[in-house]
C-alpha cells in the first residue's frame, strides 16, 4: 500500500472529534477503565510521534435517521470526542481509535420528539450518558472505500459493527495543515441494543452515519 493509501487507512480509523482547546492528552476521557490503557499508552506514544489526527467540529457531523409513521426522524450529536493513531507501514503496533459522544447532545427538530430520545424508552441519557465505539479492525473494498470494524457500545449493550467508508477528498494542504475528508456509514439493530420501543410502528433499522474532517495534529 502506498503512503497515501497508508495515510487514508489511519485516518478512516478517526470518526471522531476534538475541539481546539481539548487537552492534549485525548486518551483523558477513556481512562477510568473505560478503555484498555495499553491502548491508551499506544496513542499517547503516537502523539508524541506526531501519529496524532484530530477532527475539525465546525466541520465534522455524527447522526443518525430512522424511518416511523410520522417520516424520517433525523437526530444530530453535537457533543464528542476521542482520537486516533497513524503509524508507518512498517510498525509493529496495530492502529486504534476511539470515540465518546454525550448522548445528551443529541438534537433533532422537533421538541418533543428530541424529549422522546433522550427519555427512558429510547436513549435513556440520564442512565446511559455515553456511547463509546472503539475500533477493532480495518479492510480496504477498493482505492477509495473501506470497511471499518469495532465494537459499539450504546444503551447498556456493547456490539460488533462495521461502518462502509468513503474517501470524500484525498489528503491536501489548509490553513490548517494537511487535511482530510471522509464519510461513514454504517446500519444497526436498536432491538440489539435494547431499543425496542415502539416497535414496530418505529423502525428497527437505524442509519448511523458520520461526515468527518479531519487535521494532522502537531505536538
Amino acid at each position: 500500500m502506498s503512503y497515501i493509501s497508508s495515510l487514508i487507512a489511519g485516518f478512516l480509523l478517526v470518526l471522531v472529534s476534538v475541539s481546539a482547546s481539548a487537552e492534549t492528552d485525548v486518551c483523558a476521557p477513556f481512562r477510568d477503565g473505560v478503555v484498555d490503557e495499553s491502548v491508551l499508552s499506544m496513542m499517547l506514544s503516537a502523539a508524541d510521534q506526531g501519529h496524532l489526527y484530530r477532527i475539525k467540529p465546525s466541520t465534522s457531523r455524527i447522526g443518525f435517521c430512522v424511518d416511523s409513521p410520522i417520516g424520517t426522524i433525523q437526530g444530530q450529536f453535537n457533543d464528542f470526542t476521542g482520537g486516533l493513531t497513524f503509524l508507518q507501514e512498517d510498525a509493529a503496533t496495530d492502529e486504534h481509535a476511539l470515540v465518546k459522544v454525550n448522548t445528551a447532545s443529541l438534537e433533532t427538530k422537533g421538541v418533543f420528539i428530541e424529549s422522546m430520545l433522550k427519555g427512558k424508552n429510547f436513549f435513556d441519557v440520564e442512565n446511559y450518558p455515553e456511547m463509546l465505539f472503539v475500533s477493532t479492525g480495518f479492510k480496504w473494498v477498493s482505492e477509495t472505500e473501506a470497511v471499518l470494524l469495532g465494537r459499539l457500545t450504546m444503551h447498556g449493550v456493547t456490539r460488533e459493527v462495521g461502518f462502509h467508508v468513503e474517501l470524500i477528498e484525498e489528503p491536501a494542504d489548509s490553513e490548517d495543515g494537511q487535511r482530510i475528508l471522509v464519510r461513514a456509514t454504517t446500519l444497526i439493530r436498536r432491538s440489539e441494543f435494547g431499543l425496542t420501543a415502539l416497535s414496530p410502528m418505529v423502525s428497527d433499522s437505524v442509519n448511523l452515519c458520520m461526515s468527518v474532517e479531519a487535521v494532522r495534529h502537531d505536538s
